[in-house]
């Protein structure tokens, strides 16, 4: 029987050629689609910890309101923004740790398969954890503006300050969670960050010790409570605030390329 036109048929002892594998996905619809696959996960697993978060930055402000006084004052201007931008240390910068670092350990290999760049999966991940500090950082500088008798007027440069802050500590907390050999480090890590951001960022820079403020320089979320300090006093300096904010932006860039490149790091190991 003669057989039918085409492709020849392969010998019984030659292996299958394999399936063309899918074409690897563009950058920015994979970058959406991981953005709105965490911001819907962070919703539902990370609420409670957003509320705590936010309790607790609120509660000390309360605390410190014993010791400085309310008005326009450095001081007072520093303890309110400082307790904002905690909020984004605690999201960003710790449980973004803890959850690379638990992918790390078990996890990353289904993504690894995924046709999904890894800067779409840093970059994603790290933008909803930011995203889901909104609501928090927003009540907690309002609650401290109310409290330390501050104008509301410079609550608007919120909106820079969060994302650049946020994708600093997120990209600092997804490199920690990525390079650390274990998921308890990474953890340790994270925790330890966190409180950096409190003790650093929260304390008025000019009660620190002169090394503390030194190292307080080093921390990316400084410029940001620096930036938005600046607005509650009754003159800011434009100029300043857009320093302090590229500064922080490109420390962002930077710390979200460590984390694509540990990702990547982590992916092949």
């Amino acid at each position: 029987m003669d057989k039918a036109p085409g492709r020849p048929a392969a010998d019984a002892g030659e292996p299958a050629e394999p399936a063309p594998l899918a074409p690897a996905a563009r950058l920015l619809p994979a970058l959406g689609a991981v953005y709105r696959a965490q911001l819907s996960r962070a919703r539902v697993a990370r609420m409670p910890l957003l509320f705590v978060a936010t309790f607790q930055s609120i509660g000390i402000m309360i605390l410190m309101r014993g010791v400085v006084d309310g008005g326009s004052g450095p001081e007072a201007r520093a303890v309110v923004a400082g307790s904002a931008v905690l909020v984004v240390a605690f999201v960003a910068l710790n449980l973004l740790a803890q959850y690379f670092g638990q992918l790390r350990a078990g996890g990353l290999d289904h993504y690894a398969t995924l046709p999904v760049p890894a800067p779409a999966v840093v970059l994603g991940t790290a933008a909803a954890y930011a995203s889901f500090t909104v609501p928090g950082v927003l009540v907690t500088a309002v609650t401290g503006a109310l409290l330390y008798q501050l104008p509301l007027g410079g609550l608007w440069l919120l909106l820079a300050v969060v994302p650049l802050t946020g994708a600093a500590l997120a990209g600092l907390g997804a490199a920690l969670g990525l390079l650390a050999p274990r998921p308890e480090l990474a953890t340790l890590c994270g925790q330890l960050g966190m409180s950096a951001a409190l003790l650093l960022g929260v304390l008025p820079a000019g009660r620190l010790p002169e090394p503390l403020r030194w190292t307080r320089e080093l921390l990316p979320s400084s410029y940001g409570v620096d930036a938005l300090a600046e607005m509650f006093g009754p003159d800011p300096d434009a100029g300043l605030v857009v320093a302090q904010l590229a500064v922080c932006a490109a420390v962002g860039v930077a710390a979200l390329a460590l984390a694509t490149w540990a990702y990547r790091r982590a992916a092949r190991g």
